[in-house]
């Protein structure tokens, strides 16, 4: 029997990378990691290499059932120069210190986009729909658009193994989130990308795209933007109990605005304004259950006696979460030294 991989990397396009992919055919496949070679692409047209030295190398790094394919898998990579030292553009290679200590929980906003109005669906041509406020988690088709999208999309999710956590609509109409959970900073990128990568597939049978951008709809006007909450935590933070703790890693960040906000997503400051649950981008804050501040110490944590998690919120939605974890763990540890 033939298999189809289908190789899943992420190109040099800046300021925001994007998802790319391309099949290879394998006959007698096991389904194993280790038995996925190494493989090449063209870098000249991915913003990666120059045209007279133009090979990439794809390290495979995580694999899953395909459920969309008949015999198929998805074969996360890594980006390597020809001489197979990590791509300028290899932000799982960041992250320098990865085990099951920090367990992070991202929370992935994003726009439906319908390609042919280039509005959100539920979005009349030329115009808006009613204010947001019914939108959230809604029911019904006068305030949730898409759904079909949504739950093809989380059904493949399941069905490939990822720690998929959930779907919600969010406050604006035609937006929407899912949550991924992983113990590993490099496990959660890999799971929210190969997520990412498979919300894109699932809106191409629908005719429409994902707008990941943090502002879609222009910063001035009065609908949310999108961001990809970062959920984390580490055994001192889930098991010693001490509110200390807490401010320690929460003035640590405050220290290190721009380690964060130079990793958290482009354009950015058009969503972080200080309006519409978020800080200012050039603020920062914590404090607990709120919203609008850039670190939002959950209400459980507290309850459970200062044991659990924190929420950075600034982190855009189109942020690769690969080097949102690398500042995270670092910054943390920094707190805690």
């Amino acid at each position: 029997m033939k298999s189809k991989l289908e190789y899943i990397w992420l190109d040099g396009y800046q300021p925001t990378q994007t998802l790319r992919s391309k099949t290879q055919v394998r006959k007698d496949f096991g389904g194993t990691l280790e038995e996925c070679p190494m493989w090449s692409f063209d870098g000249s047209s991915t913003q990666q290499a120059s045209g007279d030295d133009s090979d990439c190398l794809l390290k495979p790094v995580a694999i899953y059932p395909d459920p969309d394919r008949a015999n198929a898998y998805l074969v996360m990579t890594e980006v390597l120069n020809a001489d197979g030292t990590p791509h300028v553009s290899n932000g799982r290679a960041t992250i320098d210190d990865d085990d099951e200590d920090f367990w992070f929980g991202f929370e992935q906003e994003y726009f439906l986009w319908d390609i042919k109005t280039n509005l959100p669906p539920g979005f009349p041509p030329g115009g808006y729909p009613g204010p947001q406020g019914p939108y959230y988690c809604s029911v019904g088709a006068q305030n949730a658009f898409g759904r079909e999208v949504i739950e093809d999309h989380m059904d493949l999710c399941l069905e490939a193994g990822l720690n998929f956590e959930g779907i919600n609509a969010e406050v604006a109409a035609g937006q929407w989130e899912f949550q991924i959970f992983s113990k590993g900073a490099k496990q959660a990128g890999d799971e929210t990308w190969i997520a990412r990568y498979l919300l894109e597939r699932t809106a191409e049978r629908y005719g429409l795209a994902i707008n990941y951008e943090p502002k879609p709809l222009g910063r001035d006007l009065d609908w949310n933007g999108s961001g990809m909450h970062a959920n984390f935590s580490n055994g001192v933070m889930r098991e010693n109990g001490d509110e200390s703790i807490f401010t320690k890693i929460c003035e640590a960040f405050g220290k290190n605005i721009d380690r964060h906000i130079s990793v958290y997503g482009a354009n950015n400051e058009h969503r972080l304004t200080g309006l519409h649950e978020t800080q200012s981008i050039d603020e920062f804050s914590y404090g607990v259950s709120d919203r609008g501040a850039s670190i939002r110490i959950p209400i459980g944590t507290v309850e459970d006696g200062w044991k659990g998690r924190l929420e950075d919120r600034r982190t855009a939605s189109n942020a690769d979460p690969y080097k949102v974890a690398a500042a995270i763990i670092k910054t943390t540890k920094e707190g805690l030294a």
